[in-house]
């Protein structure tokens, strides 16, 4: 990623509460911006917006279950009352934050931000869409397992998935970054961590060693997933609850058997090749801080 001489502007931020907004907030402040949070009651607010009189509006709102309400609610109408109130209020710019795994959607809350990206890409408005790979923290979920001895639960023989992990504050600075960057204004930006990509079962041998233990792993299947959704889902006409656990199924299937990877049009396939690098923060020094405060 090139980049201009960063210019101080006025930057409206929503979803800073989250963990990738909060570093970008960070990030921003460190850069001089003047940067304004918003509340959740701002979103839709075109008065609160214009008060503001954003440059550039960033989006990390992202909805914290996947299930479908919730991602209709939060993945899509948040985002789009975002988007009006943003140009009623004269922004140029709109950042959004979205996934990677948009790239081959099956998933209600992969639909909701299609859904916004689309709306976002005809809206006019210039914009930015940085589809980024898994986050540290999502890989971070054993690490108190494997600190008090117990084996890296892993899907299938481990090697199923492969992802290229970025850390909070890498993202950060590559958000921030397209402020003032012509290059990268009507573009949809995939983007990883330094690499290489790396398999579940990489990642286990990882946290082992900066945790200085012998690795142990537990296979299970992700057939069980399919199960527990097909059984989840006899009731999902019925229930509210039994839709929303059924989706959580899909959800756990999806990770369990898909990479965070650029997929290729070409192939069909996940693509570490096609899937660009930024940043310098591994995987193996997140844990590592993360094991001294376990």
């Amino acid at each position: 990623m090139t980049r201009a001489t960063p210019t101080p502007r006025r930057v409206a931020l929503a979803g800073a509460s989250g963990t990738i907004g909060a570093a970008v907030l960070r990030r921003l402040e460190a850069e001089e911006h003047h940067v304004t949070a918003l509340s959740r009651g701002d979103w839709a607010d075109p008065e609160a917006l214009k008060a503001v009189q954003p440059a550039v509006v960033i989006s990390c709102i992202a909805s914290r279950s996947g299930a479908p309400r919730d991602a209709q609610a939060v993945d899509y109408q948040a985002n789009s009352d975002l988007l009006k109130a943003a140009q009623a209020a004269g922004a140029g710019h709109f950042i959004l934050l979205s996934a990677i795994c948009v790239q081959k959607p099956l998933l209600a809350f992969q639909h909701a931000k299609l859904a916004f990206e689309a709306e976002l890409a005809a809206s006019g408005m210039d914009y930015t869409i940085v589809r980024p790979t898994a986050f540290f923290k999502s890989l971070s979920g054993q690490v108190k397992r494997v600190k008090a001895g117990k084996p890296f639960l892993i899907f299938g023989d481990g090697n199923l998935t492969r992802c290229k992990p970025i850390s909070d504050d890498d993202l950060a600075a590559f958000i921030v970054g397209c402020i003032d960057n012509p290059a990268m204004r009507g573009k949809v930006l995939p983007v990883g961590g330094p690499g290489p990509a790396i398999s579940l079962k990489e990642q286990g041998e990882i946290l082992f060693r900066a945790a200085g233990k012998p690795p142990k792993f537990k296979s299970v299947s992700p057939k069980i997933f399919t199960v527990a959704e097909r059984i989840l889902a006899l009731g999902a006409p019925f229930s509210g609850w039994f839709a929303e656990k059924a989706e959580y199924a899909r959800i756990a299937r999806y990770y369990a058997t898909e990479s965070m990877l650029v997929l290729d049009p070409a192939t069909g396939t996940y693509s570490p090749d096609l899937t660009p690098e930024f940043g310098a923060e591994t995987l193996e020094s997140h844990y590592r801080r993360l094991l001294e405060g376990v």
